[in-house]
């Protein structure tokens, strides 16, 4: 059974989030505290972290910065769940890493969906073919490595963001909708909030800097890549 550490200093939820997770087939641990969280986190690695952001001793930014870059914990998801709902506050946990961000209150039912959406898009990414590269004019991804470049630089982006840029890339001059990306990119089926897709593309942008043009914005529809680098919006 999946094992999942929860990372939440409010008792009640705790309990509820444990019960819950316990009821659809996870092993579930609790902790209240970051520092706790990060050094179980670091001895066992679990299958997935559910992080509070504002714990009593540490912000939980802190710990997903701790476990994105420690080597045993880097590839382990973490779903952030928080009071705080501002667009910075996202673009912030995505940044650091964050494979998802539920805001509260939220729905527990939709939340074990994200989780186990989270898990699944985890266990079906299969190694690309070796040399598996794409050159779109300035940019250019390396499938089997996980790396993208502009211009010959390195763009570091997180999973979820190279896979969103790799779907669309596939997908280039065919118009995706947000709840298409939900779908394909972070597996979600059920209705969610789809600013989510709008903060991954902003950010995706601006890392990718000028290459960042080739993602284009349908007006109430959603994103298309360029059909080819010459392609005028």
């Amino acid at each position: 059974m999946p094992r999942v550490l929860i990372i939440e200093d409010e008792p009640d939820l705790a309990r509820v989030l444990e019960y819950n997770l316990d009821q659809a087939g996870f092993t579930v641990q609790v902790v209240g505290r970051a520092g706790e969280g990060t050094r179980r986190a670091l001895a066992d690695p679990p299958d997935l972290v559910l992080l509070d952001l504002m714990l009593p001793d540490s912000p939980g930014t802190e710990v997903c910065r701790t476990l994105k870059s420690h080597p045993a914990t880097r590839h382990v998801p973490v779903v952030m769940v928080t009071a705080k709902g501002d667009e910075i506050d996202r673009v912030v946990g995505f940044e650091l890493g964050a494979d998802d961000y539920v805001v509260k209150p939220f729905s527990v039912r939709e939340l074990v969906l994200r989780v186990k959406a989270v898990l699944r898009r985890g266990d079906g990414e299969a190694p690309a073919a070796p040399g598996d590269r794409v050159t779109f004019g300035r940019l250019q991804l390396d499938r089997t490595a996980h790396r993208v470049y502009v211009d010959g630089d390195e763009v570091t982006l997180t999973a979820l963001e190279f896979r969103l840029l790799n779907t669309l890339c596939e997908r280039r001059n065919r118009v995706q909708s947000r709840d298409t990306l939900l779908a394909d990119v972070w597996g979600l089926t059920l209705h969610v909030e789809t600013r989510t897709v709008d903060t991954h593309i902003k950010r995706l942008r601006e890392k990718l800097g000028p290459a960042g043009d080739y993602i284009y914005t349908v007006r109430g529809v959603g994103y298309r890549f360029a059909a080819s680098p010459g392609d005028e919006r």
